[in-house]
């Protein structure tokens, strides 16, 4: 979906055991069809449109010199959960929205450079900070440029009361809450003289 996280940035200090454990969680995601009894978490996606899309990301990013951790390309519907590892600005994957099951993983060293990273993209709809110091996550999500940030949460997170929108490529104005009232609404004023008014005054 809309808020589905696209590109992981995880700084070099901790890559390989994150992406180690990531991949690890990916590939116990079992895949299938959910109208069967058997359980499955990944079912299948829109199209044969979206699965070609993924594939050609994965090759693209692969011959490219990204680490292919997990998963891979499919030939139907049923795509598995798939990490590309060491991505870089050269790939088409670190642009493009994916739409499936295909993650990457960018690697970044320190939080400006991090900071750097989630903001070079032309979207801007959601986004989330991990850490382990709450105030120093908040002042990271506080210069990421999206409509929506959350910290120490998934990027899939929607509350009706809450502004939902993006900024950059993702979308104009706001719905929900008092927000989005403010965008189907046109403030007007309009006044009645009742009373003589004292001329020039």
């Amino acid at each position: 979906i809309c808020m589905s996280t696209e590109r992981i940035i995880v700084d070099n200090k901790i890559a390989d055991a994150f992406v180690r454990k990531l991949a690890d969680k990916a590939k116990a995601l079992p895949v299938g069809d959910p109208r069967k009894p058997e359980p499955v978490v990944l079912g299948s996606v829109i199209g044969m449109g979206t699965v070609n899309h993924c594939n050609e990301l994965i090759d693209d990013a692969l011959a490219k010199g990204a680490k292919l951790a997990c998963g891979g390309k499919a030939d139907t519907t049923l795509m598995p959960a798939t990490v590309l590892d060491h991505v870089t600005p050269a790939m088409r994957i670190y642009h493009e929205e994916t739409f499936g099951p295909v993650k990457c993983v960018v690697r970044v060293n320190g939080v400006e450079e991090a900071i750097a990273c989630a903001n070079d993209n032309e979207y801007g709809l959601s986004a989330a900070v991990f850490g382990g110091d709450i105030a120093r996550a908040f002042n990271v999500a506080r210069k990421i440029d999206s409509g929506i940030c959350h910290v120490n949460g998934p990027t899939v997170h929607d509350e009706a009361q809450m502004p939902f929108g993006g900024v950059k490529g993702s979308g104009i104005g706001r719905f929900g809450g008092k927000a989005g009232i403010a965008e189907f609404t046109e403030l007007r004023w309009i006044t009645v003289q009742t009373t003589p008014r004292h001329y020039p005054f």
